[in-house]
């Protein structure tokens, strides 16, 4: 008798989670759509939060706001994913002045050069991540997709519905807080 109970138990959350899915998939889908450019990304991430759901469903972990844990997870996982791409693109080509390609981290100190060295990198990438984590959304968005994520402007807005205009804008402020906010650390580590 305990089990048909438990059964019956099981069947209403299985219930209440199909609902919530349903009811929140759209918001969802448009939520993150906001937040990435490429469509591929956005069913990866939509499909992540549909999977912890079911995770946390089978282990009986307490969910009580569907919806917002939902808009958590996703908050999240977008996170993730640009955590990903940003050390993706850390790594990516540079040019020095010749024109010649170079890695941002050849541009650090080695990790391998002693502790001072392994040091100044690491302050060095928590500054570049505290300037960029201090961008205005919309200023920090279109910086990420343009620059770290290789998007042109002609596709962050056919993706947004924001014209190239104001995206060119906004990117112009971000380049300048990020310059001004990093020439201080870079003065300190280039001092003779």
């Amino acid at each position: 008798m305990n089990e048909s109970l438990y059964i019956g138990s099981m069947s209403e959350q299985e219930q209440l989670l199909s609902e919530a899915i349903v009811r929140e998939q759209g918001r969802l889908r448009k939520f993150i759509r906001k937040r990435l450019v490429n469509e591929a990304d956005v069913e990866d991430v939509l499909q992540d939060v549909f999977y912890e759901l079911v995770e946390a469903y089978r282990l009986m972990k307490p969910i009580q706001h569907f919806s917002a844990w939902m808009f958590r997870v996703a908050r999240n996982r977008i996170i993730d994913l640009f955590r990903a791409r940003k050390t993706e693109a850390l790594r990516s080509d540079l040019t020095d002045e010749e024109g010649e390609p170079r890695l941002l981290e050849d541009m650090l100190p080695s990790p391998d050069a002693g502790p001072e060295a392994a040091y100044a990198r690491n302050v060095l990438l928590e500054e570049i991540d505290a300037a960029l984590d201090e961008l205005p959304e919309d200023q920090r968005d279109v910086f990420l997709s343009h620059e770290m994520m290789g998007y042109s402007f002609k596709e962050i807005a056919a993706h947004t519905g924001v014209s190239v205009n104001t995206l060119l804008s906004r990117k112009h402020y971000a380049v300048l807080h990020l310059r001004q906010r990093l020439q201080a650390i870079f003065d300190e580590f280039t001092k003779e």
